[in-house]
């Protein structure tokens, strides 16, 4: 759980932002957002629930939360009714957001370098950076992968740091939930929904 904590610190370095017209290149699209973000988390005359509602706001844009959601459920999309599903997307979605949102941390005096970009296929995008901790903390490596099906509209799917992806380790987190409970998607539900309204 504190891995997963520190992907959704992470996260929010880029979610710290306005209604910005990003651009459609995958390597400007992640240097655009980590710089306002920054900018924004700097900004004194913002007060924590406005902070959030940026994250709400950037996050529901750039994130393709729901193909996120179903590839953290596994396998038990292909099983589950449409009405589970759609039940699932919407706690899922809340929880994401909760998640972002209650991990405020002021990161506007580190630094943030591109170091690399590397086009996987014509829908992936691995942008490789690096932010050095202001605190003297060991430099972090992230990539970002960015989702570029819609080439006018690059979307943020996963972030690997130091080696290990958000996305997959959130996946195995549910997946032990849904073992625990005979593969009840319904408890899944009830423990994001738990989580949210917490």
């Amino acid at each position: 759980m504190k891995k997963i904590s520190f992907y959704l610190v992470v996260i929010l370095l880029i979610f710290q932002t306005s209604l910005f017209a990003y651009s459609s290149d995958p390597k400007l699209f992640i240097k655009e957002l980590v710089d306002e973000a920054i900018a924004k988390l700097s900004d004194v005359n913002l007060d924590k629930d406005e902070k959030a509602k940026f994250i709400e706001n950037v996050a529901l844009e750039n994130v393709d939360i729901n193909a996120l959601g179903l590839y953290t459920l596994g396998e038990l999309r292909k099983s589950s009714d449409p009405q589970s599903i759609n039940k699932y997307q919407e706690a899922f979605t809340k929880y994401f957001l909760k998640s972002l949102t209650s991990r405020l941390v002021d990161y506007s005096s580190s630094k943030f370098e591109i170091l690399d970009m590397d086009k996987k296929s014509s829908n992936y995008t691995i942008v490789s950076t690096k932010v050095v901790p202001s605190d003297g903390s060991p430099e972090i490596k992230i990539d970002w992968r960015v989702y570029t099906k819609n080439p006018d509209k690059p979307l943020i799917r996963d972030l690997i740091v130091e080696g290990l992806s958000l996305a997959r380790t959130q996946k195995e987190e549910f997946a032990s939930i849904l073992s625990s409970n005979d593969n009840d998607i319904g408890v899944l539900i009830d423990k994001l929904d738990e989580f949210s309204n917490n």
